[in-house]
């Protein structure tokens, strides 16, 4: 699949998603909150790299007051859901983290939340975070390794049809490659558990995460089959879905 084609699919499927998303994305706010409590004490220009909805970015607007804030995502729903929200007071930019659309040495503090896994090219991704940021300044990431979803692809007998998330080293290699240095970086599996099959499907296409196949056709019968796999893996608690996370502090040395 050629890069235009897949960055269309990724915009649609979040912008689709967009006017629900806050309501189901519980799993993203929680990994967010890790990942806030990380942030530098100050800031004055500051790009939300993949701003959704911009939840994040609002609060970065109220913790920065005085900063110059941009929030940038490659959906136009997610954009429209962010402006209408919080107004214009923020400068929200369509745009792809492979290719940011800011001056080199601009920015002193990248915040993204959980959308450097959509970018096909994280090598891209870091080089373009490297030229973005002035020398001193940082990056703080969550982003998706290998295993997420993996009770999904279980159930449906379809892993292709899900997210493909790189491996940790892959990452590593990404970024030392870029030029930026690792300042810390933890990696741990966060689960969530759902009553039944509907629910867990709702939470992932509520928030994007899953994108339509072309002349994909599921059956009563395909459904029926994916249920029982799942309910091989009930816990107490629910129907369990796993996000293998990796937060991450860049910076750009001096």
């Amino acid at each position: 699949m050629c890069e235009d084609n897949w960055q269309a699919r990724v915009a649609h499927a979040f912008s689709r998603a967009a006017p629900r998303y806050d309501a189901l994305a519980t799993a993203q706010r929680q990994i967010g909150e890790g990942l806030w409590n990380t942030l530098p004490a100050s800031a004055t220009r500051i790009v939300d790299m993949g701003c959704g909805t911009g939840y994040w970015t609002q609060r970065l607007a109220e913790r920065y007051p005085a900063a110059q804030l941009a929030g940038l995502d490659i959906a136009p729903g997610m954009l429209e859901q962010a402006r209408q929200r919080y107004g214009e007071g923020i400068h929200w930019q369509q745009g792809d983290a492979a290719a940011l659309p800011f001056s080199e040495c601009s920015v002193d503090l990248v915040f993204s939340n959980l959308a450097v896994q959509w970018c096909r090219d994280i090598g891209a991704v870091m080089k373009a975070i490297y030229r973005v940021l002035e020398p001193g300044g940082h990056a703080h990431i969550t982003t998706l390794l290998s295993g997420t979803l993996a009770e999904i692809a279980f159930a449906w007998q379809r892993p292709e049809a899900l997210l493909q998330t790189p491996n940790q080293i892959s990452v590593a290699v990404a970024i030392a490659e870029s030029g930026l240095t690792i300042n810390r970086q933890t990696a741990n599996v966060e689960r969530y558990y759902y009553p039944d099959l509907n629910a867990v499907m709702a939470s992932i296409k509520g928030v994007g995460a899953q994108l339509a196949r072309p002349q994909a056709h599921i059956t009563r019968r395909d459904i029926a089959a994916a249920k029982a796999r799942y309910e091989q893996l009930r816990q107490p608690e629910g129907l369990p879905v796993s996000y293998h996370c990796l937060t991450l502090t860049l910076e750009k040395p001096q």
